[in-house]
């Protein structure tokens, strides 16, 4: 299944909330007046911190600013702790699977230090061997799950963000009475290592890290999702306001959304005319490794169909390929970091100034070139660190007039992606001066060297700590080797 963006859309009529809908009174906590105001005040300000384009420059302060107000919200919406033994509630689970049509024999639900919950093999599966097949109504999408959310088509986040349906799907669900959903919903993790969850003293560790950026802007993002909804929630009275309005808080909402990033995947609408968002209950129970992507949906029995990634022996854990990520996409969105990640990259982010006296020019052999003008170039792991694209930007960026209007004018300009293009020497200089100081200056940034975060995975470390660290660590071979690879080259 792919991974580009997809929109969900809910169809139905509108109803009005449901006696079932009012309750949600054991998860409830109803707010003094006072407390009420204060906390509406609370996401008036945190909205405004969130939307006004202009602290985008300031993004660490903007961060810290939020989270002040933040732990402000918190501290009014505080309340018990939502635990409970995931291994406790796995026979439910499972039972529930098998009785509404999951066909997963051979394969049960086990703990491994590390990954927390995981699939284990009960049998031998040879390579390319289906292990599950999950039918669609099993399948938690806006289209199978929160028919309330009918009630919300209209709101502009619900109908443009998917991913954001999704989770208020994943709250109504949760806090419905007698949802049909409980068991999957009972064996969801109850926090997550993403970096919702993170603290500004874990934030700051990734100072140096191109990592940093994304990071923080997603933290904004969802801030701003929940001061927005909160708002919704408190002064309508439809049935998912009805509903979620005295039970819907930033940590819950943030359980929501990091549920979503961690486990969504995209499976044909029912009709087959567009993709959805979805969870997809026991195939999401796998971690990830190295590999081929070994799912699909079989529009014929309607079906999720997930495939042996390579020989499982009886015992062994079973692990799928989530596709080819960054371990800065995993880090900020999955909340891992895979070190031995075959598909990592560095993001470089380059750009023609608008101050360049050759910008038009540049812009225009960029174009030809199916190039944008400002983007993030991956320097990838192994021996070959500058991809063909990365290569060929530079050399624009490097070129002076009369090379950037010889090329305008070649039928050849995509031999510029060819390590053994003819060029100007001074180009190709310039072209590793710039990779040269530009790789340098990135890993002087790291306020660690690669040593020192290599010894610091050898003590014992909390969760979060240890995954920028190994964030760190991975991001620094890649520049070092960049950095060594660059030095040949001048050499050469």
């Amino acid at each position: 299944m792919g991974r580009k963006k997809a929109q969900a859309s809910c169809k139905g009529k509108q109803h009005g909330p449901s006696a079932q809908q009012k309750q949600a009174s054991s998860a409830a906590r109803i707010l003094s007046r006072g407390a009420r105001n204060e906390l509406d005040v609370l996401c008036e300000k945190l909205f405004h911190l969130t939307s006004n384009p202009a602290y985008m420059t300031q993004l660490w302060n903007n961060y810290l600013d939020i989270s002040e107000v933040l732990l402000k919200v918190k501290r009014l919406e505080e309340m018990k702790t939502e635990s409970s033994q995931r291994s406790q509630v796995i026979g439910q689970f499972t039972n529930w699977l098998t009785e509404n049509g999951a066909r997963m024999d051979g394969v049960s639900i086990a703990e491994y230090p590390g990954y927390d919950l995981g699939l284990k093999a009960e049998a031998d599966f040879a390579e390319n061997q289906l292990i599950l097949e999950i039918p669609r109504a099993l399948i938690f999408s806006t289209y199978t799950a929160a028919p309330e959310l009918t009630a919300l088509q209209n709101d502009p986040l619900v109908q443009h963000m998917p991913q954001v349906a999704l989770a208020i799907a994943l709250l109504v669900e949760r806090y419905k009475k007698n949802s049909t959903w409980k068991p999957y919903l009972d064996m969801l993790p109850n926090s997550y290592n993403t970096v919702l969850y993170m603290k500004a003293n874990d934030m700051i560790e990734l100072k140096g890290s191109p990592t940093l950026e994304p990071a923080l802007k997603q933290c904004r993002n969802i801030a701003r999702q929940y001061a927005y909804f909160s708002k919704i929630f408190q002064n309508n009275n439809e049935p998912v306001s009805a509903m979620l309005k005295d039970i819907f808080t930033y940590e819950r909402y943030c359980w929501a959304v990091s549920t979503v990033m961690t486990r969504q995947n995209l499976v044909p609408s029912p009709d087959g005319s567009r993709m959805i968002h979805a969870l997809i209950p026991m195939w999401d129970m796998c971690n990830h490794e190295n590999g081929r992507i070994t799912t699909d949906f079989n529009s014929t029995s309607d079906h999720c169909e997930c495939y042996a990634l390579r020989d499982f022996k009886k015992g062994e854990q079973i692990f799928i390929s989530y596709g080819p990520r960054t371990n800065s996409d995993f880090f900020v969105h999955s909340g891992f970091v895979q070190m031995d990640n075959d598909q990592d990259g560095f993001k470089l982010r380059l750009g023609i100034s608008k101050a360049d006296s050759l910008q038009k020019e540049r812009i225009e052999l960029l174009g030809k070139l199916d190039l944008p003008s400002v983007g993030e170039f991956l320097l990838k792991p192994g021996t070959e660190p500058i991809s063909d694209t990365l290569l060929a930007f530079l050399r624009v960026f490097s070129m002076r007039k009369t090379e950037l209007a010889h090329w305008l004018r070649s039928d050849k300009v995509f031999d510029l992606k060819h390590m053994d293009c003819a060029l100007e020497t001074v180009v190709e200089e310039n072209v590793r001066k710039f990779l040269l100081a530009r790789l340098q200056l990135l890993i002087a940034n790291y306020p660690t060297t690669l040593k020192e975060d290599l010894e610091l995975l050898e003590t014992t470390l909390p969760q979060v700590k240890k995954m920028t660290v190994q964030l760190r660590v991975t991001e620094k071979r890649i520049l070092l080797g960049a950095l060594e690879y660059v030095e040949q080259w001048i050499k050469a």
